[in-house]
Order: C-alpha cells, then structure tokens, then sequence
C-alpha cells in the first residue's frame, strides 16, 4: 500500500499536536510537582500524559512507523521506517513556571529528510506547520523569514546565555552580539518559530538535543529559511542549532567560523 502524501502526514500531525496542547493546558499555570530527570531538566505529568496520546495517534495510524520520544525513548519498526520525532513539552522549566512559551513539537523524518512538521504553542494560541512542497503557515497564514539583508538591523535570540560558555561558543556569541541590532531571550522552541514567522531574524543554540529540532528544518526551510548546525548543514543531529535567513546565513556563519577560530 502507498504511503499517504505529505499533505495527508501534515494534517494528522496538526490535529496531534492540537490535541496534546489543549491536554497540557489542564495543567498550565496549576501547583504541579514536577520530577527532575537524571540530567537535571524537569518532567511532569503533562510531559508524559501528551507523549502517550501522540505515540498512541501514531502507533494507530502508522503501525510501521518509527517514534522517538524525549520522555519514553525510540519505539517502533526497525532503522529506515519513517520516523516521528516528539517533544510533548519543549519548554518545561517555562511551562512549570507558568510562563506561556512552551511547544508541543512533532516533525517526521523520511530517508534522513524531516518532510514535515508542527509547531503548536498551547497557551500563545499560534500553530507553526509545514511539509516539503506546501509552504510555512502560522495560524492558517503564510509565513516567511524576515528580509533583513544584515545582522546590523536583526535581533538574534537564545535560550540559555550560559550554555555558550559550557559548549565552548563564548567567543563566538560575543561576536554575534557584537554585530546584531538586539539580543533578546525568547527562549526554546519559541525562538526558532520566531525566525521562521519573520519576527525574529536569527536563533542560536549551542547545546540542542534531536527530539528538540523535530519540525524545524522543514519549517525554516518552507519558510525560506535555514535550520540545522553550526556549520552550514540542514540537520536535527548537530547537538546544536541555528534558525536565519538563508540571506543572512553566510553573515552568521563567517562570525561562526572567525570565533572558533580565534
């Protein structure tokens, strides 16, 4: 049997990742008592309640598919099958915090390639989708990065300012600031919807996990944009990340190369 088009992955990725963001929201901004997890991040039961309702719509759905979750790990058929990355939460120490910038992620990897994806934030009330072929749409709408032709006038974001120096990117981020208009903490999945939606001229994150970057290659990519590592290449699996303009990226990517360097 065919498998379905993207149109067909998309519209069931949308009314997953809808669905797990209105469960979330039962808990948003309640006295809940999150765990910490061996690398000292936080999980709660809504992490946990939104991943068993994505994998449960996936498993019914695409019995043959791959899943790849932060809280419950890689289930599913065998390396090759289309593979469903989740993150229920991304955001977690913003959503136990109350603060509304927190995402349900889902995107779909076929042959190493990410075709399609959702973006949902629950309590913003803004859906950020795409799939190979179809367009970034926020809400309905089409979307596209911003035009800036320099960083002179952009605003670069980041999640956690410490993480540069950890990563070993300290200089790096000095000179990144240095050559931006602004820099603001918009932090998480939130930074990368901004890029794409043109809001936001450029995203780093110099520690990313994979299950972090699932819908975004395809939705900076649709949006006219670039995601993927530090070096120029479109990936979920660079330990790091990078959402811009593809007219900015050379801009960005001389600063990369001229801090790693000195």
């Amino acid at each position: 049997m065919a498998s379905p088009p993207v149109q067909a992955f998309l519209e069931f990725a949308i009314e997953t990742a809808y669905d797990a963001g209105r469960l979330t929201l039962g808990y948003f901004q309640t006295e809940l008592q999150p765990e910490m997890k061996s690398d000292d991040t936080p999980v709660t039961e809504a992490d946990r309640r939104a991943e068993e309702l994505i994998r449960s719509r996936i498993e019914k759905r695409f019995p043959a598919h791959r899943i790849v979750g932060e809280e419950s790990g890689p289930s599913g058929s065998a390396d090759g099958a289309p593979c469903w990355w989740i993150d229920p939460i991304d955001g977690t120490k913003a959503f136990i915090r109350g603060v509304p910038l927190y995402a349900v992620l889902l995107g779909l990897e076929i042959e190493a390639r990410i075709v399609a994806g959702v973006a949902y934030f629950p309590a913003l009330g803004e859906m950020v989708y795409a799939a190979d072929g179809l367009g970034c749409r926020v809400n309905g709408r089409r979307c596209r990065v911003s035009p800036a032709a320099s960083l002179g006038r952009s605003i670069v974001s980041f999640t956690n300012a410490a993480n540069f120096k950890a990563a070993g990117r300290e200089e790096v981020w000095k000179r990144v600031i240095a050559a931006a208009w602004h820099s603001v903490g918009w932090s998480d999945a939130y930074g990368h919807a901004l890029v794409a939606t043109g809001r936001l001229e450029l995203m780093l994150d110099p520690i990313m996990n994979a299950h972090d970057c699932g819908p975004f290659p395809v939705i900076l990519r649709e949006a006219g944009g670039y995601f993927g590592d530090w070096s120029g290449n479109e990936t979920i699996y660079g330990n790091e990340a990078l959402s811009t303009s593809t007219q900015l990226l050379p801009e960005v990517l001389e600063l990369i190369r001229c801090g790693s360097q000195g």
